[in-house]
């Protein structure tokens, strides 16, 4: 009987694949109430003579079971780590990983292009809110209620408030703190109620401002012909249009001339010769009324660019929404 349970004992504990498996096989066999132990406990019910033996065999056996556990154990401790090894094991000479790097966004290069140019003019940058009252964004641009601009459906209100429409605002703010003369560039980002494939519901915008006495349309054409030929080349020329803006007076709408077809007509700028760039115009007096200048005094111009729109024309972007797709084989262009 000994012999058996012997034989048993040991095809289990061989047959362990793990050592959570073989613990149990080890409380069945030795633990309080393991077959092993309570043989033990029944050699005094046996005869006096007979009790001698059967104590030596089971001490043997029990013995035996113990190495033979021990041994297993050994074993699958050895194997476990084997396991775990392959699993974590690291090739220390292969390559490390590797991030792809990103590159800088066009508008960033483009913004930083277009202030360093500023700057070298002798203007300041200068920032503001994107969160506006009315009076700054409208009013004190002598914007009438009735302007289209002022519409829900134009512009994105937050009760009394509303997301800026451009950053002319940060020209009514510095005008309001310091005297003329004044020479500042304001970059930030914007909000109108657009996307198509040459709008977005937000985009960078670029606005300059100048006052100081007579200051002339002269002064106003030469500082944007000079911006036109830093970014797109020396031989570009720019021409002012008639147009309206609520802020100035005279108002203009500018074009530089076509770099495909220098100015000869293409289908790049419809056959016209000409690309539109940005706004401008005189400040206009009510401007100066509302942050208590004297417009018999003081003159100024102001313009305001779609940073998107300059970075279109000088990388040859056909469709502003690529700038905010996140497409890595965009981006890897600049």
């Amino acid at each position: 009987m000994f012999e058996q349970l012997r034989e048993q004992a040991l095809r289990e504990i061989n047959a362990a694949t793990d050592l959570q498996q073989l613990e149990k096989i080890r409380v069945s066999l030795l633990g309080k109430k393991g077959t092993i132990t309570e043989q033990m406990k029944n050699i005094a019910s046996l005869p006096v003579h007979e009790r001698p033996g059967a104590g030596k065999i089971l001490n043997e056996l029990k013995d035996a079971v113990q190495r033979a556990i021990e041994q297993k154990k050994e074993m699958l401790k050895k194997i476990e780590s084997q396991i775990i090894a392959r699993k974590y094991w690291v090739d220390v000479t292969l390559p490390g990983a590797r991030r792809n790097v990103g590159h800088r966004h066009p508008i960033s290069l483009m913004l930083e292009e277009i202030e360093s140019i500023f700057v070298s003019m002798g203007f300041k940058v200068v920032e503001g809110p994107e969160i506006e009252d009315v009076w700054h964004n409208f009013d004190a641009l002598n914007t009438p209620e009735w302007h289209p601009a002022r519409d829900e459906h134009d512009s994105f209100y937050i009760n009394d408030l509303l997301l800026r429409t451009h950053t002319s605002p940060v020209q009514i703010r510095t005008m309001m703190s310091a005297k003329p003369p004044i020479a500042i560039i304001s970059p930030g980002r914007v909000y109108r109620r657009d996307y198509d494939a040459t709008h977005l519901p937000m985009f960078t915008q670029v606005e300059g401002l100048y006052v100081d006495e007579n200051v002339s349309v002269g002064h106003l054409k030469y500082t944007l012909e000079r911006f036109a030929q830093m970014v797109f080349g020396s031989e570009r020329k720019i021409r002012l249009r008639p147009s309206f803006f609520p802020f100035t007076e005279p108002s203009f709408e500018v074009d530089v001339s076509c770099g495909i077809c220098n100015g000869k007509g293409c289908q790049a700028c419809g056959y016209t010769g000409w690309l539109e760039i940005l706004g401008a115009g005189m400040v206009h007096p009510n401007v100066f009324k509302s942050v208590g200048y004297d417009s018999e005094k003081w003159t100024g111009f102001a313009f305001g660019m779609g940073v998107e729109r300059i970075a279109m024309l000088k990388y040859n972007i056909k469709d502003i929404r690529d700038f905010v797709k996140n497409d890595k084989r965009f981006l890897e262009k600049f």
